[in-house]
């Protein structure tokens, strides 16, 4: 199954957050939200390829000292660059894998001489795939979860990394994607736990749950995800708090993962910091429920073998402890694996081909060390539907992750974004996924704290309705009237 690529133009749509998203060292409160359009040529058929991604600050670079427009031109920059890659290498007829190996490479050679971090190098990359992706499925009217099994597309996990030489797909996935998905709700580091804690001045009223009190009763939550300042001043007595609400409103129980946001340059402080929470009783129903803890040491030296040498292999008590925002290349999950660590974030902004050779990886390591727990997480960069927020659903369906962050549904109103004539196709495309709130608007439909994909997994890639995008402002005239300033 071979293609060509005869365009790709990007489109932005600004949005703004209901109320601001607080991680780290970031408050996210406004970003362009980017769309990819691939015009491809599959055999006879001219298709189109779509994929997006919110552009979130301080996430692909923890610089507390760089403007955000300096920021989002380093973004823009490297998208272009692997857009200018991908209609290069498919000038030509060119199979999927052999597309992949070629940007995949060339993008990392062009970061490499610029000294961009490969995390958000495969930012580009990973837009680009998934749009090819999609444009694939839909020539070949088939979902990704069957389009992907079969030879046509040619991944070979061996040839991604050698540890995996023989090992199918057929093998990694499970042999069906999820039917539904429970949501790991975020609970952000300045979120209101309680409808009290809110000031008459910030209160929404825009028919969507604000607090976290109120999501638990409106969505019957039971999975959550719990941002880390790194101080036990701050977050004892808030973590004192979520442990009391979590017990009283979740009676049928609970699990919960922590996210450390990198705010540890040392692994004895980190240590240190646990133990002080993990040992204080009144914190007890939540570390009796914890499922990991995400990336507590800062990318810096979250994989520096001189500092953390084989301490967490010696730290025999230790959660589980997986990396994500050090995961930037190929090599990483390899490295970590080899220091203690448990396992690594799926995000599709990561990579669909990466986290299918991750997704191998630690599938051997469960068949090598069955007495050990290692975990493909699912995490959110605060995804929106109809496009980016569906993909990263079809992905984690496909790799069988039961559980997802999600906070692009909680931080953002809905798809109050888009057009009117938008929304409705969304209603009528995914009505299993989405529902019109008691504002009218459409909203993820949450039931028993879970999301149903049927809607989702019989789609080309994750999403059905065709996206106006013509309505959407150009890229490069976004960027020419100042775009990157209102933001």
């Amino acid at each position: 199954m071979k293609f060509t690529i005869q365009s790709a133009e990007f489109s932005v749509l600004p949005m703004r957050t209901r109320f601001p998203f607080r991680y780290g060292i970031a408050s996210l409160s406004s970003l362009p939200h980017v769309f990819l359009t691939l015009k491809m040529v599959v055999g006879s058929q001219t298709i189109i390829g779509i994929s997006s991604e919110g552009l979130a600050p301080k996430w692909f670079t923890k610089d507390p000292d760089s403007p955000m427009e300096s920021d989002l031109a380093e973004m823009l920059a490297v998208i272009q660059n692997a857009s200018r890659i991908g209609k290069n290498a498919a000038a030509a007829p060119i199979s999927f894998f052999s597309f992949w190996r070629d940007l995949y490479d060339e993008q990392r050679r062009w970061a490499t001489t610029l000294n961009v971090p490969p995390l958000l190098a495969n930012l580009g990359v990973s837009l680009i795939e998934r749009a090819v992706l999609h444009g694939l499925c839909r020539a070949a009217d088939r979902p990704l979860h069957q389009l992907i099994r079969t030879p046509d597309l040619g991944i070979d996990l061996g040839s991604v990394r050698r540890a995996l030489k023989g090992l199918s797909l057929d093998e990694v996935l499970p042999p069906t994607p999820l039917q539904a998905i429970h949501l790991r709700h975020t609970i952000g580091l300045s979120d209101p736990l309680c409808t009290l804690d809110i000031p008459d001045s910030e209160v929404l009223n825009d028919g969507l749950p604000h607090s976290l009190e109120v999501s638990i009763l409106a969505y019957g939550l039971r999975y959550f995800k719990i941002k880390l300042s790194g101080s036990l001043k701050n977050d004892k007595p808030r973590l004192r708090i979520l442990s009391e609400l979590l017990t009283r409103l979740c009676p049928s129980g609970f699990q919960v993962t922590m996210d450390g946001n990198e705010q540890f340059l040392d692994l004895a402080a980190f240590q240190d910091y646990y133990r002080e929470l993990s040992t204080d009783p009144t914190l007890a129903p939540l570390f009796d429920s914890l499922i990991l803890v995400e990336q507590p040491l800062h990318r810096s030296v979250a994989l520096d073998e001189s500092a953390i040498g084989d301490v967490l292999h010696r730290w025999k008590d230790r959660p589980p402890l997986i990396i994500d925002e050090s995961d930037g290349s190929l090599d990483d999950l390899p490295r970590s694996l080899a220091l203690g660590y448990s396992g690594t974030s799926h995000k599709n902004c990561k990579g669909i081909v990466k986290s299918l050779a991750n997704a191998g990886l630690l599938f051997k390591h469960r068949a090598q060390n069955p007495e050990l727990s290692f975990h493909l997480s699912g995490e959110d960069l605060a995804g929106v539907g109809p496009v980016a927020m569906l993909q990263d659903l079809a992905m984690a369906s496909l790799l069988g992750i039961t559980h997802v962050e999600r906070n692009g549904q909680h931080y953002f109103k809905g798809l109050t974004m888009y057009s009117d004539a938008l929304q409705s196709q969304v209603l009528h495309s995914h009505p299993d996924l989405y529902q019109p709130c008691s504002r009218g608007f459409p909203s993820l439909q949450i039931e028993n704290g879970c999301v149903t994909l049927h809607s989702v997994n019989q789609s080309p890639f994750g999403f059905s309705p065709d996206i106006p995008l013509d309505t959407f402002e150009p890229l490069n005239a976004w960027i020419k009237r100042g775009g990157m300033g209102e933001l």
